[in-house]
């Protein structure tokens, strides 16, 4: 998408849904490619009990890559994003064996 400076200025401040219409933030900052006209991607505040600050915790802003929005308009749509859940070989024992030394 080629932007305007007018078009950037529009973005801030717009509230971000998934295209399941569930709340994840606002816009805070944009990633932008001067030399192309193009954006990278959204930064997103995420709000108490929304949507991204259930899944990421207290973090300040997460970044959205552009690819994933889906449009633009009153609110930013992105696509619906789910936690991934670790399989059993992927997580780490809570209580690891010391080696003995001899």
């Amino acid at each position: 998408m080629a932007i305007s400076v007018k078009n950037m200025s529009e973005v801030f401040g717009k509230d971000v849904f998934t295209n399941k219409g569930v709340f994840c933030g606002r816009v805070s900052d944009l990633d932008v490619n001067l030399s192309k006209f193009r954006i990278n991607s959204l930064v997103v505040e995420t709000g108490r009990g929304s949507f991204l600050s259930d899944m990421i915790g207290s973090k300040k802003g997460v970044i959205i890559p552009y690819t994933l929005v889906v449009n633009i308009g009153d609110v930013v749509i992105i696509k619906h994003i789910a936690p991934t859940i670790p399989t059993e070989s992927e997580t780490i024992p809570e209580t690891a064996e010391l080696p003995t030394i001899a």
